[in-house]
């Protein structure tokens, strides 16, 4: 291919060209801008990169797979358009002119960079990489998070698990605005209609007794056992005060300790031990070396809450949060809650 002819190129930062540079060297032949982004390929970045590496179009087209003459062609047309000559050919080879030696430079540049970009989005692949930012009611977070990311930690190595604390309904306008991805709380009625549902398991309730408590001498408990009870519960705004009160019936929320609202079920489980009155715990919040509760399942008919993921259906990884329940699942506490 013959020379084309030479004409000065300055190049500015980053193998960018100058164009207040080349303003003054080059005549002004038209009102079109001296860079078009539309002249620098993927394709041509390799060219430039192959030619100055072996010296030789042949050899460069070779190794690029195309044809010399097209090859030629392509790294031509692209110095003609940005008006700066990469390389010197004659008798003796191919040399880098040194404005060529810039945008060879830029070039390498731009493909270390496209390679970084393509490696991260292969390892962006489902079904987890990143952060899953995760709310959790606060019934369910102190006794269910300790098994469960060391489940996903390992399940998912490169997941992120920023864990946010809140209610039901703080979670579920969480859902919504889209400041959480997945939340893990108790299932009730509607949720299924508006998110996507996986259930985790099914708690079992136990009540919570002081020592020398009347209905500590039985093995179970009734719920109506509970209607002349002080039932003490948590604070408004907590699904497990709601089961609870919709568990025990009407009478027991006419009796509930009104006096006192808890805001979490460690300050219950103390103020029952004080024999101030009786609660309802999940079971994972029963602790095995508490010897100043007694603790009694209800007779009758289970008594047990759901847990569930949930998260929006149309967000874009929809599809694999449902993965993230069988790893919860095989990390369950045996005896405890029942898997489903």
């Amino acid at each position: 291919m013959a020379a084309l002819p030479h004409a000065r190129c300055t190049c500015g930062r980053r193998g960018t060209l100058a164009a207040a540079d080349l303003a003054g060297t080059l005549p002004r032949v038209s009102s079109e801008p001296i860079f078009d982004a539309r002249a620098t390929s993927l394709p041509v970045l390799r060219y430039l990169v192959a030619v100055a590496e072996h010296r030789h179009f042949g050899r460069a087209a070779e190794a690029a797979h195309i044809s010399q003459p097209t090859l030629s062609a392509l790294i031509g047309q692209w110095e003609k358009r940005m008006k700066c000559q990469v390389f010197e050919r004659d008798a003796h080879g191919v040399r880098t002119t040194p404005a060529g030696e810039r945008v060879v430079l830029a070039a390498r540049q731009a493909l270390d960079a496209i390679r970084a970009m393509e490696a991260a989005a292969s390892e962006a692949k489902p079904p987890f990489f990143g952060a899953v930012r995760f709310g959790v009611i606060p019934t369910v977070g102190p006794y269910a998070l300790p098994f469960v990311t060391r489940a996903l930690e390992k399940a998912f190595p490169g997941l992120e698990l920023p864990i946010r604390e809140g209610t039901t309904a703080d979670l579920i306008a969480a859902l919504d605005s889209g400041r959480i991805d997945v939340a893990m709380l108790a299932l009730t009625a509607g949720m299924a209609e508006r998110f996507a549902v996986e259930v985790l398991y099914d708690e079992p309730f136990v009540v919570a007794l002081p020592r020398g408590h009347r209905l500590a001498e039985g093995k179970a408990v009734a719920p109506a056992d509970l209607a002349h009870e002080r039932l003490l519960l948590l604070d408004e705004g907590h699904c497990l005060r709601d089961q609870a009160l919709a568990l025990c019936g009407h009478r027991a929320g006419q009796s509930a300790g009104a006096d006192y609202r808890a805001t979490s079920l460690e300050t219950l489980r103390l103020i029952v031990a004080s024999g101030a009155g009786v609660t309802i715990l999940p079971a994972l919040a029963v602790g095995d070396d508490d010897r100043r509760l007694v603790l009694r399942p209800f007779a009758g008919e289970p008594a047990f809450r759901t847990i569930v993921l949930l998260w929006r259906r149309h967000d874009s990884r929809a599809a694999a949060y449902p993965l993230l329940a069988g790893p919860i699942r095989k990390q369950l506490p045996r005896g405890q809650v029942q898997a489903r």
